[in-house]
């Protein structure tokens, strides 16, 4: 049997991948940026360019037994990226099948964040547990559902989009899905750096925060302010933590998760985010599941959840059939 695996989480601004072992060991990884390739054939071409170098590198091009990706809305049923909205490909991409082509081995596929869930439950504070939520908090808000050990896919291969929960029905803002009023559009990096602006607008207030172009303020930003004791930051990330908070204690309702465990930049924001986090879950909590579900930040390293998650897929990878000639890669900038 082949060593190694490759483990592949493409993100809304960056791709990074690695080369895993079977005992879980990253033996090298490295990155691509990922939203600089309107066309996916240009994005796949320079992937494997980078990815060949890094297995030329450790002397592993010949020993892959399969990849594995992390994609937003990637399909483990179909191997297909349909229509991700924080990627600069629209349509219904036939990523696996791809891959396969530009490096003949057999690849599967998956959502980001179940990838990460994976990744946690294997390797991370999730071992043991059969029934927990993993978030993902990055360019996007994603989210990973595990029930009795196994994730929750659905018919479809959908299942589990949380960030796409509405949580403002009204005047809410517009998210990259195309709908108003989503929890990635306030709780994801983007949707922090989208509140600091709408604070900044209408407020008075003094802010370090005003010192940066406003167009060019992000999440770090909110955070570093924050940490200096900036009232407005910490009440950016009071409001933020507020809204999390109330959607979770639902997302508790449905599926009473053992835990809650959060993932990615934003998660890293420590109290200024988890105790208003905590103190919302609380507040809106139904009785039945008080003090029943724990918070937790993941164990990971931010690239190592999602890329050890994909990679562990890279053992039971298959084939994917070529698309009918009838199913057309529609690409849009």
């Amino acid at each position: 049997m082949k060593p190694y695996v490759v483990g592949i989480d493409i993100g809304g601004t960056n791709t990074v991948f690695g080369i895993v072992d079977a005992r879980g060991n990253v033996i090298a990884s490295s990155s691509i940026k990922t939203g600089k390739f309107a066309d996916v054939n240009d994005y796949v071409a320079d992937l494997k360019a980078a990815l060949t170098s890094l297995l030329e590198a450790h002397d592993a091009v010949d020993k892959i037994a399969g990849i594995g990706v992390g994609a937003p809305n990637g399909n483990y049923f179909s191997g297909c990226i349909e229509n991700p909205p924080n990627l600069p490909w629209k349509g219904k991409i036939p990523f696996a099948h791809l891959l396969h082509e530009a490096f003949g081995v057999p690849v599967a596929l998956t959502n980001d964040a179940n990838a990460a869930a994976i990744g946690e439950m294997t390797y991370g504070v999730a071992r043991g547990m059969k029934d927990f939520i993993m978030i993902t908090l990055g360019t996007g808000v994603g989210s990973g559902i595990v029930v009795n050990g196994q994730l929750v896919y659905g018919h479809d291969g959908f299942a589990g989009e949380l960030g796409h929960v509405i949580v403002k029905p009204s005047n809410g803002r517009m998210c990259g899905c195309g709908r108003s009023g989503c929890l990635e559009a306030y709780c994801s990096a983007t949707g922090v750096a989208r509140t600091a602006r709408e604070f900044l607008e209408i407020r008075t207030d003094a802010s370090r925060l005003r010192d940066i172009p406003v167009e060019e303020i992000t999440s770090k930003d909110v955070y570093d302010a924050a940490v200096l004791g900036d009232k407005l930051a910490k009440e950016i990330f009071q409001y933020t933590g507020e809204i999390m908070g109330r959607a979770f204690a639902n997302f508790v309702a449905f599926s009473s998760p053992e835990a809650i465990i959060l993932f990615g930049g934003l998660a890293r924001s420590g109290e200024l985010l988890m105790k208003p986090i905590k103190e919302a879950m609380d507040r809106n909590m139904l009785n039945v599941f008080k003090g029943k579900t724990k918070l937790l930040l993941s164990e990971l390293k931010e690239s190592d959840a999602a890329v050890l998650g994909a990679s562990a897929l890279g053992w039971e990878a298959r084939q994917i059939p070529a698309p009918p000639s009838s199913q057309s890669i529609v690409l849009e900038a």
